[in-house]
């Protein structure tokens, strides 16, 4: 079984300023000569770690990673003013014409593989190929299998408990509670249903790790986290229902290999089937053992073996 890479340092590391008053911490390692890939994180809200590098051979690629509008190292955090899905693929072009790339390889995850996907539809030149892990499509049934029907009837005792962190006239839509006091003015609430949201949430992302992960690590990560990820709810991502679906044929044919696990329960398996039926000449692995996390070690396997092969194939 395939592991991550030895850890690396980048090499380049910058903030770029994208306008409405957001900078954004994009970050290079590996071979300044490899293939460029963009690693797009999900979320939305989360970020980029130092792991997320260790994906890709250091001597066969040249490995772009970035923290979108308001995520993690970017600031300011949390903000939610001047951030659509549309001003981060601006923000991604942005990005490939500061590091002179002419085509780049997109490797995305979730929300990640969301991005992947919309930029392919719209600079369809720019794109080389694409590695896709747990599909979410930003349909509304994709958002409300996890947030109002579909994982609450595999976790209902977690589910029990996020609806009693919720005011009781509220129970019916949990999701829109936590629009409203998340992305409200109000501190304490804006606190107390971030933190019922996240331990929801990640119950259902992590069940398959042995330990369970704590949900208040850092309580103002969370919070910001939660803003960004409400945020887009709120705006059901910025895009027509299954508008990723219905563009499909104008991603290019280029390399495709599509990476889900059969126990994912946050992105369910149906939606990189579907995708997978759209797009002619596309690969779909589906990985038996594993969930929604790349951080699983058959996640990390499948992933380190098939950035391995698109390496081979661009070649």
């Amino acid at each position: 079984m395939r592991s991550l890479f030895e850890p690396i340092t980048p090499f380049a590391a910058e903030r770029i300023e994208v306008g409405g008053g957001h900078s954004i911490h994009v970050e290079q390692a590996g071979n300044s000569r490899g293939i460029p890939v963009l690693f797009l994180h999900g979320g939305p809200g989360s970020g980029c770690n130092e792991n997320h590098r260790r994906y890709f051979s250091p001597d066969q690629y040249r490995v772009v990673l970035f923290d979108q509008r308001g995520c993690n190292r970017s600031t300011p955090g949390g903000e939610t003013r001047s951030n659509t899905t549309q001003l981060l693929l601006r923000d991604m072009e942005t990005i490939r014409e500061r590091a002179g790339v002419d085509k780049w390889l997109l490797f995305g995850g979730s929300w990640g593989s969301t991005l992947a996907l919309l930029y392919a539809e719209t600079f369809p030149e720019r794109v080389r190929g694409m590695i896709l892990r747990g599909v979410f499509l930003a349909r509304t049934r994709d958002l409300e299998w996890l947030a109002l029907d579909g994982a609450n009837r595999i976790f209902p005792d977690a589910w029990q408990i996020f609806l009693d962190a919720v005011a009781p006239a509220e129970r019916n839509d949990p999701l829109a509670a936590c629009e409203r006091h998340i992305l409200g003015s109000d501190q304490s609430l804006r606190r107390h249903y971030a933190l019922a949201w996240s331990r929801w949430a990640g119950r259902v992302a992590t069940y398959l790790l042995p330990e369970p992960v704590p949900a208040e690590q850092d309580e103002e990560t969370i919070i910001r986290q939660a803003q960004i990820e409400m945020h887009y709810a709120r705006h059901r991502y910025f895009l027509a229902d299954n508008q990723v679906l219905e563009n499909a044929a104008t991603i290019p044919a280029v390399p495709v290999r599509i990476i889900h696990g059969r126990r994912d329960l946050t992105c369910t398996l149906e939606a990189s089937w579907a995708l997978r039926e759209k797009l002619s000449g596309a690969e779909l692995v589906i990985v038996p053992d594993g969930g929604h996390l790349a951080s699983e070690p058959a996640m990390v396997d499948a992933l380190v073996t098939a950035t391995d092969a698109m390496a081979a194939r661009l070649k």
